[in-house]
């Protein structure tokens, strides 16, 4: 067992997997240090999602290892699972249930309850800036205070690492951006370890990790300064664009 989680990020080494007789990912490997927002960049199709779900272990590569804060996810699921914090691309939530119960019901699924879990959720939501909504009705929320408030219930159980997979879709321009801030703040100024997927080049930061995945494979994997230079989205053109589907 590791004495500090936190020291130690996301490793993703040799991934494979198929679906049927189509290969959706070919020996994908990248790490990110503890502390690094890391964006996966890709078009539609790349991979992304299927990746998302070797990560959170709804299915198993054919080959390959996954290491999450310093627990490798094969041979310890379960501490390497509660590590992670997730943000699917499908919304989670309960509607008909306020912000503060959909987190309460989600910090009792971790064993959380009482003082523990009120101190919790209302930590979560101050981070995310929806400490005010804690009693309105999810439902009546805006998209982006919806992706706000699954954030905030992603970090109840205080993981290490936080897996976001296309998250601002369907999102106005400035809830993009407010979202994107937040969540490189986290990293910044929290230690968080951030898997960003996008298909978006202006959730990038020049100074993010970037791994770009086309076709289920990596065809980048630096900063994103030195990846696109002046113009990244010229570069991901180049690297994808033309590519059968």
């Amino acid at each position: 067992m590791r004495t500090d989680s936190r020291a130690e990020g996301l490793v993703a080494e040799g991934l494979t997997h198929d679906w049927g007789g189509k290969r959706a990912l070919d020996d994908v490997g990248f790490s990110i240090a503890a502390g690094r927002f890391c964006a996966l960049l890709g078009p539609n199709g790349a991979g992304k999602s299927t990746l998302f779900g070797l990560l959170t272990r709804l299915f198993v590569p054919r080959t390959g290892r996954i290491a999450i804060a310093g627990h490798d996810l094969a041979r310890e699921p379960l501490a390497a699972l509660s590590r992670i914090g997730v943000v699917f691309q499908q919304s989670t939530l309960d509607l008909d249930l306020t912000v503060r119960r959909n987190l309460f019901y989600f910090a009792a699924l971790h064993g959380l309850s009482g003082r523990e879990a009120e101190a919790r959720v209302m930590a979560a939501l101050e981070r995310l800036g929806m400490a005010e909504r804690a009693h309105e009705r999810a439902g009546a929320l805006n998209g982006g205070h919806r992706r706000r408030m699954e954030i905030a219930r992603a970090l109840i159980h205080r993981p290490s690492v936080l897996l976001l997979d296309e998250p601002t879709v369907g999102l106005d321009a400035a809830s993009r951006r407010a979202i994107t801030d937040h969540v490189h703040a986290l990293a910044r100024d929290e230690g968080l370890t951030v898997l960003w997927a996008t298909h978006l080049v202006d959730e990038i930061a020049s100074d993010d990790r970037l791994v770009i995945l086309h076709r289920g494979r990596v065809l980048a994997d630096g900063e994103a300064g030195d990846i696109g230079g002046a113009d990244l989205t010229t570069r991901f053109i180049a690297l994808t664009d033309g590519a059968p589907a």
